[in-house]
């Protein structure tokens, strides 16, 4: 028996196999990693929409004269909850990187802050609104900022 053609031939199956093997495994990593970021952009722009809604909604409930403090109050408590802005953050904080969740947490609480001056005594003539407001405004662009660095380098 030729040892020489034996030797060969399990050389050019053991590199067969490896490059086989070397390619399957590139391919999954990228796979892989357009499934990740396409999962994060997708989360990334609930939070951001949720969170803009929510936004919105509070301000057309300020705008509701009819309604009294109490009404007001109970609903911007309604309108926090209905556009899944809780849930969201903690998916953030569990997919997103850290460098992301201080910005995602950050425009979280300016929400709550702006939910929060419907505790004031008329919310329609709250001084405060517009600073609140632009605090959320200044707060949901540094985190679309953070979120499209974050996608800019998958």
């Amino acid at each position: 028996m030729d040892w020489g053609t034996l030797a060969g031939t399990a050389l050019g199956a053991l590199l067969g196999v490896s490059t086989t093997l070397l390619g399957e495994r590139s391919r999954w990593h990228r796979e892989h990693a357009s499934r990740e970021r396409a999962a994060k952009q997708r989360l990334y722009s609930e939070y951001l929409a949720a969170l803009w809604l929510t936004r919105h909604r509070l301000r057309d409930l300020r705008r509701s004269a009819e309604l009294t403090r109490e009404e007001r109050r109970e609903r911007s408590g309604d309108v926090l909850g209905a556009a899944d802005a809780f849930q969201l953050l903690y998916q953030m904080r569990i997919m997103a990187p850290d460098s992301l969740d201080a910005a995602a947490v950050h425009a979280f609480r300016r929400l709550l802050r702006l939910r929060e001056r419907f505790d004031a005594p008329d919310v329609s003539r709250d001084p405060e609104w517009s600073e609140t407001q632009a605090a959320l405004s200044e707060a949901l662009e540094s985190l679309r900022q953070a979120m499209r660095s974050d996608l800019g380098s998958l």
